[in-house]
Formats: structure tokens, C-alpha cells, sequence
């Protein structure tokens, strides 16, 4: 009988390698997975189900490693066990679809595969079913493949067949059912907000929905749950938790896409203490089931002000030391005219410290200048400390008593390397902050072991925003003011600090959240500190504004983005990495080419019009 013959009840296929007869399943049934059989299965006979990982023609002898999505088992086709069957193997090809029966047997001496579970015994078939066939895939089933991110996004079904990122998001799956256990055992209630609701201003650009029913109107994708989790609190709920799609219209990069995931929750009378106490339990029980360690609580704290000044960011990596140090006071009087036209300017000076750093060479140097220059720095100042006095284009500017006065400030010793920055104070952190994470990395003075946490608490609750020529939110408008702070609020509303945190890991913002304003006379002051009038608190708010006359407890809460708690927990790079169907950095879906254009009839019935885009 012709094994590509089409048999009855059988399908059909044509591909590159000709006619390939298709099988039905019948009454088979999956009896293992491919990782599981060891030498102690010897004799059984299994049913196994898969994917074709690769074929091997050995002359008599047929050999298929067998994959789902568990693992790999060899299966050998032996004529003189089943010589139909071996013919059959004869079609076979990479990502073809098998079932096979067959029994387990030890490999013969000398020819175990210690790299896979399976690898001291194999199945010898007795019987093939060839479920269906697959064109020659565009890339290796494989962890490290030579194809780019594009060609993989295109072909996301089987870049997901790929082990390592299967194992991505079956730990995103173990992150979500760990959250969801660990909540529900406190009381919380998992409960789902709009997924259609309206603009509000938070941060980002909306992603707008037209109405079909109310012409003219739109709806947005929420950029988070923010306003409904602080109305369940008014509701009486207490305890509120989802696992939640957002959507914000923003630039993306390696750790944003246009849709992600939050896990998000809101408490009623709670404090800070307790929102710590909860989330550092719920972060040891992740950690321990996914890394087999956890940092151990509680968690390091510190202040944004001290994050700031030391670290320059408030994401600090404290995995490592080189601190900054504000110089300001000791260069003043320098005669570095760099230095005192920033002081004049009302900028600061400071300076990162970098042990050992004097073999660094001139164009290492030159690469830092261009480095810092992204940040808005104008230029960095160097200093190499040689065991014969200081090496630097603006030593001759230092006089011994501020060379003597930076050493003590600084803690210099021979063989150091001194950066400088001087500028406004958030360019000089941002330069500075950046270039320390370079350094850490470059230096190799980074344990990629480590799990620092640490939260950063007492965020300013306004900064002022020099294109609106007005304040906004460091968060958002519901936070909470420090209560001993309120009187500021009209005086000196940049000093005003609030009631929020972040929670960072190794120089990742996971988390972050705030109590709330649960008063609104307190919300009123806030929006008047903002420059947001009644009438546009109530056009934006209102809904809120109105449930918080209705007697609205004490509530906060926190928000941590999963998918970028995954990408750290798996050591990825890339959020894409921990998403089954993410977007390209251009808000592209390549596999099902999203965004697309409308069909007219439904721009009609949405009274929308498209004009082309005119060339300028």
C-alpha cells in the first residue's frame, strides 16, 4: 500500500514534500508527556502526542524527538518492530503533528542524552499517526534562534513553541494564580471595572473608542482603574483587588507596551505600614515559589529626597555602591568658571566617585561626555588621581584647599577616577544617576544574583511644570498630602510631600501607590493648588468628586505592572518576552497586522471621516 495514498476517513494535505495522508485520533488518548518517562517506565507501553522537533534518518533506523509542551522523548521507527510504521515515518518533516504508540526501552550503551530528563530511554513505535503536516517553519523551534524579533513577532504561534518562552508565561500564570490565592485568603474581593469609560487626565495620551449609539462621543480605555477602585472604597468593599488591562497612547521601549497588565488594589482604613506589611508578604510567597529565595522582610526604605541626592533617580539600583555627592558648597570659589556660572545660575555641582577608575581610557572618557550630554548635560569634568598628583584638564583651576576639601568630601585614594556635572539639579541627577547605572554595569560591579528592594517614600506631591507654567501631580491628583505639610499647600506647594510609594527592585520601579484624599474639602485645595477650577473638576471628576460627599473612609492603595514583574523574575530584557501576543515598538501587532484600516461602512455608522495623509 502507498503510505501518501489517502485512506478513507483520512485528510489530505499537499505540502513541499508532496502528499502526506492525515490521520484522525479515534479513540486514542494522551497517556504521558514528553518529559516524563524514566528508566523505571521500561516496558510500558505509552501514547505519545506532539510536535516533530527534528528527524534523523539513521539508514535502518528512524529516529524523532517527539515535543510538546513539557519537554522531549526520542522515538525510534525500527522496521523489524513495525515496518509500516517506519514507512510512514518516511513523511515525516519538522513540525509535523504525531501521535505514537509504542513502548519504552533503555537506549543503547553509550547513547543517552544527559541534557534532557528523558534522555536514558526512548519509545520504540509500533504505531503512527501523522495528525497534520507543517510547511518548513521560518526559524528554529529553539531557545537561541538567529532570527530578528520582527520575523519572530510575525510568526508568534511558533515563537511560542519555543521552551523558554513557554516557561515565561507559565511563570506569569504562576504569578497571577500566587496573587489571586494570597489575596482572597486576606479578604480581598476581585472585582472588574469598565473596560469603556471616559477621558481623564492621567499622564498619558487615551486611547479613544467612537460610540456608534451616542454620535459625536467617545469613550477611552482606561489608563488604569484609579477613580473606580476609590469608588468600591466609597461603596463599602474595603478590601479590592484585580488582575486589570490598561492602555496608555505613549512612546514605547523595552519595558512599555500600548496594553498591559496591573495588579491593582485599594484598602479601606489602612496605613502605609500595613500596605507595606502586605505587599512584602505577598512579594517573599512570588519570589520563594518562582527563584527559590526571597529578600526578607521588611524591605529597605528611603526617602525620594535621599534617593534623589544619593542615586540621583528615584528607581535606585542598590545593588552596588558609587554615590553622588553634591560638591556645590566646596567648588563655589573655585576659579572652574563651568562650575561657578552653574552655581550663579542656581544649579548645583556634584560628583561620582569611581575606585580604581584611572585606567579608564581617553575615549572612554570621550564616550561619558556624549552619554550625559542625552540627559541635557552640557559636558562632564574628569579627574584621574595619580600616584603623582591629579591628572585633569581643570586641576589648575582647583586650588590645594579645594582639592584637599574634595578629597575629604569624596573620600578619594590613588587610582580613583572623579566625574563631575554641573547644571540645573535635575539635569545633574539625571546625567549622573544614568551614568552611575552604565558604570555598574560596564565595571562589572553588579551581582546579577542580587534582589534589592527598596521603597521610596515621601514623593513631592506637586513639581512644577515649566512648558504649562503651572504645578502638576508627581502621581496623580487623588494623592493624599502629608497632613503636617497642608499648610504649604498655598505657600510653598513644591514642598508639600505626599503620601505615596514605590517599590523598586534592582533600579525597576514593580509597584507604586499612595494613600488617597478621602476629604473633599482636601481634594478641593489640591485641584486649587493644580490650577483646576470647580467647573473642570467637575467635567473631569465629578462622579468622584460627588461620592466623596457620601461619606468616604480613610483608603489607599497600590499598583504593580505584571508583566514587567515577570520580564524581572525570568531575567528578560524585554517585556515582549513575558506577553503571548505583544505589540512592536511602533504599536504594531506583526501577526495579525494591527492596526488596520476601517471598513468605510463602519466609519459611516460611526460618523467619522479619514482624509489621507497630504505629503508636505
Amino acid at each position: 500500500m502507498d503510505i501518501n495514498e489517502p485512506r478513507l476517513g483520512d485528510q489530505f494535505s499537499e505540502t513541499q514534500e508532496g502528499p502526506v495522508a492525515l490521520d484522525h485520533l479515534g479513540e486514542w488518548q494522551k497517556t504521558v508527556n514528553c518529559d516524563t518517562l524514566r528508566p523505571a517506565d521500561v516496558g510500558r507501553e505509552v501514547i505519545l502526542m506532539g510536535w516533530v522537533q527534528r528527524r534523523r534518518d539513521h539508514g535502518g533506523l528512524i529516529f524523532v524527538d517527539l515535543r510538546d509542551r513539557e519537554g522531549i522523548t526520542q522515538v525510534v521507527f525500527d522496521p523489524q518492530i513495525a515496518e509500516l510504521c517506519h514507512e510512514r515515518a518516511g513523511a515525516l518533516r519538522s513540525e509535523y503533528v504525531l501521535a505514537v504508540r509504542g513502548n519504552v526501552r533503555l537506549r543503547p550503551e553509550g547513547m543517552t542524552n544527559a541534557k534532557l530528563p528523558t534522555g536514558e530511554v526512548e519509545v520504540a513505535a509500533v504505531e503512527l499517526r501523522i495528525l497534520n503536516s507543517s510547511k518548513t517553519p521560518p526559524f528554529q523551534v529553539e531557545d537561541e534562534v538567529e532570527a530578528s524579533e520582527n520575523i519572530r513577532l510575525k510568526y508568534r504561534y511558533i515563537d511560542l513553541r519555543r521552551p523558554k518562552l513557554f516557561k515565561n508565561l507559565v511563570a506569569r500564570h504562576k504569578v497571577a494564580q500566587l496573587t489571586r490565592s494570597y489575596l482572597n485568603e486576606l479578604g480581598f474581593l476581585e472585582v472588574e471595572t469598565p473596560v469603556l469609560t471616559r477621558s481623564t487626565p492621567e499622564g498619558a495620551r487615551d486611547y479613544l473608542v467612537p460610540s456608534r449609539v451616542n454620535s459625536g462621543k467617545f469613550f477611552a480605555l482606561p489608563q488604569s482603574p484609579q477613580l473606580f477602585k476609590q469608588i468600591l472604597m466609597v461603596a463599602g468593599f474595603e478590601r479590592y483587588y484585580q488582575i486589570v488591562k490598561c492602555f496608555r497612547d505613549e512612546d514605547l521601549r523595552a519595558d512599555r507596551q500600548p496594553e498591559f497588565t496591573q495588579i491593582d488594589m485599594e484598602m479601606s482604613f489602612i496605613s502605609e505600614e500595613d500596605i507595606y506589611s502586605l505587599i512584602e508578604g505577598w512579594i517573599e510567597k512570588v519570589f520563594l515559589e518562582l527563584k527559590g529565595s526571597s529578600p526578607l522582610a521588611p524591605f529597605a526604605r528611603m526617602t525620594y529626597a535621599e534617593s534623589m541626592d544619593l542615586y540621583g533617580t528615584d528607581r535606585p539600583d542598590t545593588r552596588f555602591g558609587l554615590l553622588l555627592t553634591e560638591v556645590t558648597d566646596v567648588v563655589a570659589n573655585s576659579e572652574f568658571r563651568v562650575f561657578r556660572q552653574a552655581i550663579e545660575r542656581g544649579g548645583i555641582v556634584k560628583a561620582l566617585c569611581v575606585p580604581g577608575g584611572k585606567d579608564l581610557s581617553r575615549k572612554e572618557l570621550d564616550d561619558m561626555i556624549e552619554f550625559v550630554k542625552i540627559f541635557g548635560a552640557q559636558g562632564m569634568a574628569w579627574i584621574k588621581i595619580q600616584p603623582d598628583g591629579w591628572q585633569s584638564p581643570i586641576a589648575k583651576f582647583l586650588a590645594p584647599e579645594v582639592q584637599q576639601a574634595l578629597i575629604e568630601r569624596l573620600s578619594i585614594d590613588t587610582g580613583d577616577l572623579i566625574l563631575f556635572v554641573a547644571d540645573q539639579k535635575k539635569i545633574v541627577n539625571d546625567a549622573l544617576g544614568n551614568l552611575r547605572g552604565r558604570l555598574g554595569k560596564q565595571l562589572g560591579l553588579i551581582d546579577p544574583e542580587a534582589l534589592n528592594l527598596v521603597w521610596v517614600t515621601d514623593f513631592p506631591l506637586l513639581e512644577w511644570d515649566a512648558n504649562e507654567k503651572r504645578y502638576t501631580s508627581v502621581h496623580h491628583p487623588f494623592t493624599s498630602p502629608v497632613e503636617s505639610d497642608m499648610e504649604l499647600l498655598d505657600t510653598e506647594p513644591e514642598k508639600v510631600r505626599s503620601r505615596a510609594y514605590d517599590l523598586v527592585l534592582n533600579g525597576i520601579e514593580i509597584g507604586g501607590g499612595s494613600i488617597r484624599i478621602h476629604h473633599q474639602e482636601v481634594q478641593r485645595r489640591v485641584f486649587q493648588a493644580l490650577g483646576i477650577s470647580g467647573e473642570e473638576a467637575r467635567e473631569k471628576f465629578g462622579f468622584l468628586l460627588e461620592a466623596l460627599q457620601y461619606g468616604a473612609p480613610p483608603h489607599g492603595g497600590i499598583a504593580f505592572g505584571l508583566d514587567r514583574l515577570v520580564m524581572l523574575l525570568c531575567g528578560c530584557s524585554s517585556i515582549r518576552d513575558v506577553i503571548a501576543f505583544p505589540k512592536t515598538q511602533k504599536a504594531i501587532c506583526l501577526m495579525t497586522n494591527a492596526p488596520s484600516e476601517a471598513d468605510v461602512n463602519q466609519l459611516l455608522e460611526l460618523c467619522l471621516k479619514v482624509e489621507a495623509e497630504r505629503n508636505a
